[in-house]
C-alpha cells in the first residue's frame, strides 16, 4: 500500500507508473503480459503468411478469384468453427487452446514442400490455393482462441482494460511484421516465409501452455465440469428461446455485417491494387502499409482505446466504425475522392478501428451470455456464422458481377470495373447503415441481460393476466392441501385485487378451516372498510353493491353454523357494516355474560354505533363491565370494543386506569382507541409508546392511523436530538406510512438537511411507499438535479474519509507502531464508507430501476471478482450521471489511495500531519456518525494531539453519551484544569454512566 501510495503521490515506482500509464491494475498484469505474448507471436507468424499468400494467389490467379476464395474459405472456415464447437465439448478447455495454437502452425512446413514439388505441375497452384484458404481458417481459429482465452482470465470489468492492450499484439505484430516481411522476403524468399511464420505459430503456443499452466484455475482439465457444462449449455440453449434471444439476433447480426464491411472493403481494396503494382510491388505495399497502419494502432490501442471505452461507453465506441465507413463511403460514392484513394482510406479506417477499439469491445458482447453457454455461442458466432457470412459474401459478389456483365455485355472493361466499384460502394454504405442499427439493437437488452444474469427474475402482477391467476388462485383453495399453502393463496388474491377479494373468498367460507375463515373474513372487512371511508360512516341500501349481497348471503350462512368465536365476530362485524337495514335485536342475546369475550364486545361495539338510546345504554354497562373485569382477556376485547364504537360516553372515565395497566396487552390496544376515537388529551400517550419495545408497534400503528393529525407530534419527535435513533426511526417510519402528500413534504425536506444514519433511513422509508409515491415525491420536489446534489455530497465527503484513512494510517505507521485507539479510529473511519456506498444505493434507485441497482449492489458486496466486475458493469450501463466515473471508482474494490485518486477533481488531496487531519476530521463533525466521532477524541488522547476549544466544548454537548466520555476522557489528559471547572456543571448528566465518570474524575481531582 505504501508503494502504491508513492507512485501515486509522485514516488518512483516504476513498475506502478507504467501500470497506470495504460490503464492496468497490478493484480492483472502478469496475465496480460502473458496473453499479450501469445498473441503478438501468433499474429506476426499469421500476418507473414497473410501477406506472402496474398501475393502467392494474386501472381497466379488474380483478384477475380477472391470470391472464390471467400466462398471456398466459408467452408472450411465454418468447419473448423464446427470442429472446434464440439472439441470444445469433449477436449478439457486447457488442452484444447494449446492444441489449436500448435496445430494452426505444423501444416505449414507441408505447404512449403508443396510449392517446391516438381512430380506434379498442378501441385503448387493447388497449394498455392489451399494455402490461401488455411490462412483464413487459422485466422479464425486464432480469434476464437484469443478471446476464449481472455474471456476464461479476466471478468467483465478487467477485460475492458486489458483486451485493448491484449489485441494491441496484432498491432505490434502489423508493425513487425509489416518492416520486416520486405527484409525477409530478400533474406529467405518469398516461399520460405511460410516456414518462418510456422515458427513463431510454434512459439505463441508454447506461451499459451506457460499460461494455461500458470492459472490452472481459469482452464480447469476435469472431465465431469465438461459434462455439466455440457447439460448446463442445453439448460442455457432453451433459456435463448425467451429473452434472451432479444440479444442473441442482433449479436449475430453484428459480428456478421462486420464480416461482410471487411470482405467488400478488402476486395475492392486488392482489386484496386492489383490494377495499380505489380506481384513484388503488392507484397511490399502491402508490408508497408501493415507496418504504418500498426504504428496508428498501436499508439490508439495502447493510449486511447481503454479510456475512450470507459468514457463513451461499448456500444458508443461500436458505432465507431460503421459510422466512418458511411461517411467515407458517401465521399468516394459521390466522387469526392478518387476510388484508389478512397478505397486506401476505407481500408485505413476499417483497420484502425477494428483491429483497435472493435477488437477491444468483441468480447464484452459475450459477457452479459450464461456463463455455461458463453463460450459456445462465442465459438458459433466466430467460427461458423462469421466463415459462413464470408461465403455468403463471396456468392454476392460473383452474383452481382455476373448480373452487370450480363446486362453491360458490350461495355468496356475499364467502364465495368468502374461501374461495380460504385455498385459495391453503395453496398458498403447500406450494410455499414445496418450495421449502426445492430448495435442499437444490442444496447437496448445488454443491461437487461446483466441484471438476469446478476438477480433472479421476479413475477410481478404487471406480467400476468390479472383474472387468469385470480382464477387459479381460487382452483388452488377449493383442491385439497395443505393449510399453510391455502393461506398463502389467500395472501395472493388480496394482492392481486384487495377491494374484491369477496367474490374469491365468500363462496369459500363454509370448506375452508377455522384459521383461514378468520383470514377470508379479516380480508373482506378490510376491502369493505376501504369502500365505506368513501362512501359515508355505513353502507346505505343505494351503496350496497350486488356483488356485496351475495357476499353477505354466505357470511349469514356461516353465522348459523355457530363458528369458533374469533370467526363469529368478524362475521358479525362484517354483516353489520354492510346490511342495508341490520336487526339490532338479534345482536342483544350476545350481550349476555356467557357468550365469549370478543364475541360480547363486537356485539356491543356494533350496538353503540348503530342502536337507539335504550340498547346503547345496554352495550355501554355491558363493555363498563368488561373494562374493570378481573380477567385480562375481558379488559382487553373491552378496550377493543371502544375503538369500533362510535362514541364512547361515560366510558372515557375508564381510559387513566387502563393507560396504567399491568396487561400489556390492555395498554397496546387502548393506544389503537386513542388513536380511532381521536382522543387528543392522551396524544402524548402514543409518542411515549414508541419509547418501550413492548408498545412500540402499536404507537406507531395508533399515530399512522391519526394520519395528517399525528404529523407535527412526529416531527417534533423526530428532530430532537436527544431521541434515541431508535425512536428517530419509528417516528420517520409512521411518517412514511401515512403517506399524504403533507407527510411526503416533510420526509422530502428532511432528506435535503439531515445525514448520517436518519438521511439513510429517510431513503429507505421514502423508497418503500407503495406505487413509488416516495419516489416520485422527491423527484417532482426536486428533481434530477436534486438527487445528483445528494451523490455529490456523499462522495465529497467519503473523500475526506479516504484523506483520513491515507493520512491517519500511513503517516502514523511511518511514526511508529500506532496505538490501539488510532487504529480504532481507522476501523470505525472504513465503517463509514460501507455507510455511504449504502446511501449512495439508495439514492440511485430513485433515478434507476430498483432491479439493476439491486443486482449491482448484490455483486458488489461479493469477493468475487467476477462479481464485482459484473456489478460495475451493470452500474456503469445504467448510470448517466455527471459523476458516474467517480461513483464507479468508489464503489469499486481498490485501495483507499486508488479510491483518493478517482475522486481527485472533486476533493484535491493535500497530505496532512495526523494532528491536523484529525482536526479538520472534528470540523466535519456534522457529518460523522456517534462511534467516529468518539474514536477522535480516543485517538487525540493516545496521541496526544491537541484540539481546538470550540471542538472540545461543542462536542461535550453531544447527545450520545459515550461521545461525551470520550471528550471527558480527553481533556482529562489534555488539560486537566478546564476539567476540573467543568465537572461541577457535569454531575447531573442524563446518561448514568457519564455521570458515575463525572463523580469519579471529581474525586480524583480534589
Amino acid at each position: 500500500m505504501k508503494q502504491q501510495n508513492r507512485a501515486f503521490f509522485g514516488g518512483s515506482g516504476l513498475q506502478g507508473r507504467i501500470l497506470q500509464l495504460v490503464n492496468l491494475r497490478p493484480e492483472e498484469g502478469e496475465r496480460t503480459l502473458l496473453m499479450f505474448a501469445f498473441y503478438t507471436m501468433t499474429t506476426i507468424g499469421l500476418l507473414w503468411l497473410e501477406h506472402s499468400a496474398v501475393a502467392l494467389f494474386l501472381k497466379k490467379y488474380g483478384a477475380e478469384w477472391l470470391p472464390v476464395i471467400y466462398i471456398a474459405s466459408a467452408l472450411i472456415g465454418s468447419g473448423a468453427g464446427f470442429l472446434y464447437t464440439w472439441l470444445a465439448r469433449i477436449v478439457p478447455l486447457r488442452s484444447l487452446l494449446v492444441a489449436i495454437s500448435a496445430l494452426m502452425g505444423l501444416p505449414l512446413f507441408l505447404f512449403r514442400l508443396g510449392l517446391d514439388s516438381e512430380l506434379i505441375g498442378i501441385l503448387p497452384l493447388v497449394t498455392i490455393f489451399l494455402l490461401r484458404l488455411w490462412m483464413d481458417a487459422i485466422d479464425v481459429l486464432n480469434d476464437l482462441n484469443t478471446s476464449i482465452s481472455a474471456n476464461q482470465l479476466f471478468n467483465i470489468r478487467e477485460i475492458k482494460r486489458t483486451y485493448p492492450l491484449i489485441s494491441s499484439g496484432m498491432l505490434v505484430a502489423d508493425v513487425i511484421s509489416g518492416f520486416s516481411l520486405p527484409l525477409l522476403v530478400l533474406w529467405v524468399g518469398l516461399p520460405n516465409v511460410i516456414v518462418v511464420a510456422g515458427v513463431m505459430m510454434l512459439l505463441g503456443a508454447g506461451i499459451l501452455y506457460i499460461l494455461c499452466q500458470r492459472y490452472q484455475q481459469s482452464f480447469p482439465q476435469l472431465a465431469a465440469r465438461q459434462i455439466e457444462e455440457t447439460e448446463s449449455e442445453y439448460t442455457a440453449r432453451r433459456r435463448l428461446q425467451g429473452p434472451m434471444s432479444r440479444y442473441v439476433i442482433p449479436l449475430f447480426a453484428f459480428f456478421i455485417l462486420g464480416q461482410i464491411l471487411f470482405l467488400l472493403i478488402e476486395f475492392q481494396y486488392l482489386g484496386q491494387l492489383e490494377r495499380k503494382l505489380d506481384t513484388t510491388a503488392i507484397a511490399s505495399f502491402l508490408g508497408l502499409f501493415s507496418g504504418v497502419i500498426g504504428l496508428f494502432e498501436l499508439i490508439t490501442q495502447w493510449f486511447i482505446s481503454s479510456r475512450a471505452i470507459e468514457r463513451l461507453g461499448v456500444f458508443v465506441a461500436a458505432m465507431i466504425l460503421p459510422a466512418s465507413i458511411t461517411i467515407l463511403g458517401l465521399f468516394t460514392f459521390a466522387g469526392a475522392v478518387s476510388f484508389f484513394w478512397g478505397l486506401i482510406a476505407l481500408k485505413f479506417i476499417d483497420e484502425l478501428v477494428r483491429y483497435t477499439i472493435l477488437a477491444s469491445i468483441g468480447p464484452v458482447f459475450f459477457q452479459p451470455l450464461p456463463e455455461n453457454a458463453r463460450n459456445s455461442l462465442q465459438a458459433v458466432v466466430r467460427g461458423i456464422a462469421q466463415t459462413l457470412s464470408t461465403g455468403a459474401t463471396g456468392l454476392g459478389i460473383l452474383a452481382m458481377i455476373g448480373l452487370v456483365n450480363w446486362i453491360f455485355p458490350n461495355m468496356a472493361k475499364e467502364d465495368i470495373f468502374a461501374l461495380q466499384s460504385h455498385i459495391f460502394i453503395f453496398c458498403i454504405v447500406v450494410f455499414a447503415l445496418i450495421w449502426l442499427g445492430s448495435v442499437w439493437l444490442l444496447r437496448s437488452t445488454y443491461v437487461g441481460l446483466l441484471v438476469q444474469s446478476a438477480q433472479s427474475s421476479r413475477l410481478t402482477y404487471s406480467d400476468v393476466d390479472l383474472r387468469a391467476l385470480k382464477r387459479a388462485v381460487v382452483e388452488v383453495l377449493e383442491q385439497p392441501g395443505t393449510e399453510a399453502d391455502k393461506r398463502s393463496c389467500i395472501q395472493l388474491v388480496c394482492q392481486i385485487d384487495p377491494e374484491n377479494v369477496g367474490e374469491a373468498l365468500a363462496p369459500l367460507l363454509g370448506e375452508l378451516s377455522p384459521a383461514l375463515q378468520r383470514q377470508s373474513l379479516e380480508a373482506m372487512l378490510e376491502a369493505i372498510e376501504m369502500k365505506i371511508q368513501r362512501v359515508g360512516e355505513v353502507i346505505t341500501a343505494d351503496a350496497t353493491a350486488k356483488s356485496w349481497e351475495s357476499d353477505l348471503n354466505y357470511v349469514q350462512a356461516l353465522i348459523v353454523r355457530k363458528p369458533p368465536p374469533e370467526v363469529l365476530a368478524l362475521a358479525l362485524r362484517y354483516v353489520w357494516l354492510t346490511a342495508p337495514e341490520p336487526e339490532i335485536g338479534t345482536l342483544l342475546p350476545y350481550l349476555h355474560e356467557r357468550v365469549d369475550p370478543i364475541v360480547r364486545s363486537t356485539a356491543a361495539a356494533l350496538i353503540l354505533r348503530r342502536g337507539n338510546p335504550t340498547e346503547k345504554a345496554e352495550a355501554t354497562n355491558t363493555l363498563r363491565r368488561m373494562l374493570t373485569s378481573q380477567r385480562e382477556r375481558e379488559r382487553v376485547m373491552g378496550c377493543r370494543a371502544l375503538g369500533e364504537a362510535a362514541y364512547l360516553q361515560a366510558l372515557r372515565l375508564y381510559i387513566p386506569n387502563l393507560l396504567q395497566d399491568e396487561s400489556l396487552r390492555v395498554r397496546c390496544a387502548l393506544l389503537e382507541v386513542i388513536a380511532s376515537t381521536h382522543l387528543e388529551e392522551y396524544y402524548p400517550s402514543l409518542l411515549r409508546g414508541l419509547h418501550y419495545k413492548s408498545t412500540r408497534e402499536a404507537a406507531r400503528g395508533a399515530l399512522v392511523r391519526l394520519g395528517d393529525e399525528a404529523i407535527p407530534l412526529l416531527l417534533e419527535l423526530a428532530g430532537d436530538i436527544h431521541t434515541p435513533d431508535t425512536v428517530h426511526l419509528q417516528a420517520l417510519s409512521a411518517l412514511g406510512e401515512i403517506g399524504t402528500k403533507e407527510a411526503l413534504d416533510r420526509l422530502a425536506a428532511m432528506l435535503m438537511t439531515s445525514w448520517g444514519t436518519m438521511r439513510r433511513n429517510i431513503l429507505r422509508i421514502l423508497l418503500k411507499m407503495p406505487q413509488e409515491a416516495g419516489i416520485e415525491g422527491v423527484l417532482d420536489r426536486f428533481g434530477r438535479s436534486g438527487i445528483e446534489t445528494l451523490i455529490e455530497q456523499e462522495l465529497l465527503f467519503v473523500g475526506q474519509v479516504y484523506a483520513a484513512i491515507v493520512d491517519l494510517g500511513e503517516r502514523v505507521g511511518e511514526l511508529g507502531t500506532p496505538s490501539s485507539e488510532v487504529v480504532l479510529l481507522l476501523r470505525s473511519l472504513k465503517d463509514l464508507q460501507s455507510d455511504v456506498r449504502e446511501r449512495c444505493f439508495l439514492l440511485m434507485k430513485f433515478l434507476y430501476p430498483e432491479s439493476s441497482i439491486q443486482a449491482a449492489a448484490f455483486n458488489l458486496e461479493s469477493d468475487s471478482r467476477s462479481n464485482v466486475a459484473l456489478g460495475l458493469e451493470i452500474l456503469d450501463n445504467t448510470l448517466d450521471i455527471p459523476r458516474k466515473r467517480v461513483l464507479l471508482g468508489v464503489l469499486d474494490k481498490r485501495s483507499e489511495v486508488e479510491k483518493l485518486q478517482s475522486l481527485v477533481e472533486m476533493v484535491p488531496y493535500r497530505p496532512m500531519q495526523p494532528s491536523d487531519r484529525l482536526r479538520r476530521l472534528l470540523e466535519l463533525r456534522h457529518f460523522l456518525s456517534d462511534w467516529p466521532l468518539a474514536c477522535c477524541f480516543h485517538a487525540a488522547r493516545a496521541a496526544k494531539w491537541s484540539l481546538t476549544p470550540e471542538q472540545t466544548l461543542v462536542c461535550l454537548r453531544h447527545p450520545t453519551g459515550f461521545v461525551r466520555e470520550a471528550v471527558l476522557a480527553y481533556l482529562k489528559a489534555a488539560s486537566p484544569r478546564t476539567l476540573a471547572e467543568m465537572l461541577p456543571a457535569l454531575k447531573n448528566d442524563p446518561d448514568r454512566l457519564v455521570a458515575a465518570q463525572v463523580e469519579q474524575m471529581m474525586a480524583e481531582l480534589k
